[in-house]
């Protein structure tokens, strides 16, 4: 059936004026009313505007109702079917999939002569079906809007048709006023009239176009509407590329249009909302120049430049409409609708500064939030520490990632570079408090670990000298000691550790070091009071009184141990533990950069440090009161954790130079990413465990993981690369590796070298053998280039060029890769990667204790090994810790289709 339309369009427009669109008078019926979407949002449109839905249809559930603050909305299998029951519309709402938009409109359109308006919420539907529907709805005369729609609503008439304009409380939004809003996006229709009001500006009545391919009801028919419109004083446009909607379209009031989207002419396909994609002539920039020359502007309005006329403004971003809406009506002698209800500055109703002093333009104060908002805000402030979602881990992880070009690890956003200049101590506490630890908190962790060092009497040292008899390598020797240092050893470290985050989590403290804080209002039960105390058993036990000693020797403060201090009793080792962990967790706990969970685990790590630094120590050495000779009181009071991790190695504390070296490899050694086999092994041990149940997961068996998973290839590399340089430089006469004039010609060592390995290649291919691989050179990953690097290694020789200082082992290794392409050897030149660099700086430091006898070839080779597990144990916990918290049950299994099976 034709109906005649507004005069003077080529094609059926019904809608004469804007207070036309949705009405107190129409009637709905919503097709699928109750799927997903429109089970939601239908209840509040229906109540918003007094009852106007008078039944919808959802196929096979005819005679369920969709309950509704004014009352039951009916549901048929079809539209006819409600017709039949007596119940009359004149528009339809339609929230079915995308293949059954358009016979859905077709049902409407046939079985209800009264039908005048269809409301098309559905996206993405099929450009033949919205070419026939548009065919459909013109032959009949019927208005639609959209698709891909949040549909129409009328501030002045308080009627909302089809989608969420206004969100679940529109009466907060849709405030009556002046201004007419038409929006190719529905969320930001809500969105500018809550921006609009702010500056004093109300609405009318509110469309969001939808912009699927085809817009239905377009630019051009709302600037009929609009100029019809006694109520709408101006409009507001937000417009997306796509279409040339609103090329040409003469506005007869001011207009504020926002065009946006100048990214989307770089993208090659739709992107789902704002989907029709700018072709030749239609894009963000053409839409911009169209409005430009309706207005007369020149330019874009910012509040920096401030284009406009009493036509209208053009802006690009929305929070510019309500000034550029307010400047405009000044010039046309208009003022607002009411007063301004709020500003669109920043209002923070959450802030975490992560402990960065910010400049004050950008330290924003945080504002109480509205109902029941800062209910909700103020439930979450009783939080302490971050909440982890979590994933499937395998192959990932939050805590480690190698830059792809650099090949740079990162930890925690710091590069192994950087942290291979920080102190020992920051880089065993970052994996676990993802903060780089101040002296305060180095100098704690400095007494905790020396606490655990010394095994003396702990069945730990029989069960390591045991490994160690037996001929195991120091990671094997290592994880003996990881593994007796199971959870009932660290069973009331934990609970302490759990029992002084709990009161100290409501009470406002911000800093554990805050030795001002009021302790007064901290209490604690008799049985807590219990755990925090040392047993008859511990009465002969020396290091809680030393550890405190030294923890005030070295200008340690925490409000924790000033706690436990107080309750008039002596504390035990397992309590002083937890109060260091508490003390150097609690500011990124309070900033949630971790969670509760890792700040109550922290004593296993640290306890785990110790015991393992300490296994790598023959049994004879470890003394009551002395370790290797070293008094207690001297090694906690005085001694760094590069100190006690060089004793370790070499039996003597090392000088200066000596230990910053030792701190520096480690550092480089950290991590290597979550691909390595090390982390693999630590991530699939929790896994295995279950983080899920986060308390089934036993840390010291996941640092086995990785200690199981390092090996003569992974991790023993640099033990071969001491080998190997032993070989080279034994009968050199060398005496001080660090003097550039020593004398030796390296460039005819490695050419000799190079030679014979040209020689040794050709005799093994000859004989069908595999060739030998030369330990500190070459790698899978730095390859390909004429000239190949491992940054590693130009960082430390970059760092020891600006110290003045040298190390022929290492400049023995560039001669030897440049030989080994010189005389044919390798295809171009290999990289020296970290294992030399393990090998030259270890060797150089040791190379007078080896001279003297005091140290073997073998002590020297295990020392290079040693290194390595030092610096992967802390790359290990940020692994544990990151897969304890964000992991999944078994989420580093290879599922069975990956997995093949060779003959």
């Amino acid at each position: 059936m034709y109906r005649q339309g507004v005069a003077d369009f080529p094609y059926f427009l019904g809608i004469d004026r804007l207070d036309q669109i949705a009405t107190p008078d129409d009637r709905v019926c919503v097709l699928n009313i109750l799927g997903g979407e429109s089970r939601t949002v239908t209840p509040v449109s229906h109540a918003f505007s007094g009852g106007n839905v008078v039944f919808g249809t959802s196929p096979g559930r005819s005679g369920q109702v969709l309950k509704t603050p004014t009352g039951d909305i009916p549901v048929f299998n079809t539209v006819l079917e409600g017709l039949k029951a007596g119940y009359r519309f004149n528009t339809g709402v339609v929230y079915l999939p995308p293949s059954g938009v358009r016979d859905g409109v077709a049902e409407l359109i046939r079985v209800n002569p009264d039908l005048r308006k269809i409301v098309i919420i559905t996206e993405k539907i099929a450009v033949h079906d919205a070419r026939e529907i548009r065919a459909m709805a013109q032959t009949s005369g019927i208005d639609i809007v959209g698709g891909n729609c949040l549909g129409v609503a009328d501030s002045w008439s308080r009627v909302r048709i089809g989608g969420a304009l206004g969100g679940d409380h529109p009466e907060e939004s849709l405030i009556k006023g002046s201004v007419a809003v038409f929006s190719n996006s529905g969320g930001f229709t809500t969105t500018i009239a809550q921006y609009m009001a702010t500056a004093g500006w109300g609405t009318t009545t509110l469309i969001s176009s939808g912009k699927d391919v085809y817009i239905q009801y377009g630019a051009r028919d709302f600037a009929h509407a609009f100029g019809n419109d006694p109520r709408s004083r101006a409009a507001v446009l937000y417009v997306e590329p796509g279409g040339y909607y609103e090329r040409g379209i003469e506005w007869s009031k001011p207009v504020v249009a926002c065009v946006v989207g100048r990214w989307k002419s770089r993208l090659t396909r739709a992107v789902g909302h704002a989907g029709a994609m700018a072709g030749s002539g239609d894009s963000a920039e053409d839409k911009e120049r169209w409005f430009m020359e309706a207005f007369g502007v020149s330019g874009i309005f910012t509040p920096a430049t401030p284009h406009v006329s009493v036509k209208g403004a053009l802006v690009t971003n929305i929070a510019d409409i309500p000034a550029a809406l307010t400047a405009v009506m000044a010039l046309n002698g208009d003022s607002p609708d009411f007063s301004p209800r709020g500003s669109l500055k920043l209002k923070p109703w959450i802030a975490n500064d992560q402990g960065l002093q910010l400049p004050s333009e950008i330290a924003l104060p945080v504002v109480t939030a509205p109902s029941p908002y800062d209910q909700q805000i103020a439930g979450l402030s009783q939080q302490i520490g971050a909440v982890i979602a979590r994933q499937g881990m395998k192959d990932k992880s939050g805590a480690s990632v190698m830059d792809a070009q650099t090949q740079v690890t990162s930890v925690h956003g710091h590069t192994v570079l950087d942290l291979a200049l920080q102190p020992l101590e920051a880089m065993f506490a970052l994996p676990l408090v993802h903060e780089i630890a101040d002296a305060n908190d180095r100098a704690l962790l400095d007494v905790a670990v020396a606490a655990e060092v010394n095994l003396v009497g702990d069945p730990i040292l029989v069960a390591t000298d045991a490994a160690r008899a037996a001929g195991n390598a120091p990671n094997a020797i290592m994880a003996v000691a990881a593994g007796i240092t199971g959870p009932r050893r660290l069973e009331r470290a934990l609970a302490c550790a759990q029992a002084l985050i709990e009161p100290f989590a409501r009470s406002g403290l911000r800093d554990g070091r805050d030795e001002g804080f009021d302790l007064s209002k901290i209490q604690v039960d008799d049985e807590t009071r219990r755990l925090f105390l040392a047993t008859a058993d511990e009465a002969d036990d020396p290091r809680p009184e030393a550890m405190l000693d030294a923890i005030a020797a070295r200008g340690g403060r925490s409000v924790f141990l000033n706690f436990l201090q107080g309750l008039g009793a002596r504390v035990s080792r397992d309590a002083i533990l937890a109060a260091i962990t508490t003390t150097i967790a609690w500011g990124p706990l309070v900033r949630k950069r971790i969670s509760r969970l890792t700040a109550e685990t922290l004593p296993w790590y640290l306890r785990l440090y110790g015991v393992m630094v300490g296994a790598t120590i023959p049994g004879q050495h470890h003394q009551s009161g002395s370790l290797w000779g070293i008094p207690r009181a001297e090694r906690f009071q005085d001694w760094t954790m590069a100190d006690l991790c060089c004793l370790a190695m070499t039996g003597k504390r090392p000088a200066p130079n000596e230990a910053l070296y030792i701190q520096i490899l480690i550092g480089l050694l950290i991590s290597n990413g979550p691909g390595a086999i090390s982390a693999q092994g630590a991530k699939g041990a929790v896994a295995a465990d279950g983080p899920q149940t986060p308390e089934r997961v036993q840390i010291n068996k996941a640092m086995m993981g990785f200690l199981t998973h390092s090996g003569y290839s992974h991790g023993g590399n640099g033990f071969e690369g001491m080998a190997f340089l032993l070989d080279q430089f034994r009968d050199s006469g060398l005496t001080d590796p660090a003097n550039p004039n020593h004398g030796l010609d390296l460039r005819a060592m490695a050419r000799r070298f190079a030679v014979a390995y040209k020689a040794e290649k050709r005799h093994a291919k000859e004989l069908g053998q595999e060739v030998r691989a030369l330990p500190g050179v070459h790698h899978p990953v730095f390859k390909g280039k004429p000239e190949n690097f491992d940054p590693r290694e130009r960082f430390i020789a970059r760092f020891m060029e600006e110290r003045g200082e040298y190390n022929v082992f290492h400049d023995f290794y560039r001669h030897l890769v440049r030989e080994m392409f010189e005389v044919g050897a390798s295809p171009y030149v290999f990289c020296v990667n970290v294992d030399a660099i393990i090998a030259a700086l270890l060797l150089s430091v040791l190379w007078k204790d080896y001279q003297s006898g005091a140290l073997t070839s073998r002590d020297l080779e295990t020392a290079a090994f040693t290194v390595f597990l030092f610096g992967r144990m802390i790359g290990a916990a940020a692994e544990i810790d990151d897969h304890l918290n964000r992991g999944r049950n078994m989420d580093t299994r290879t599922p069975a289709s990956a997995c093949g099976h060779v003959l």
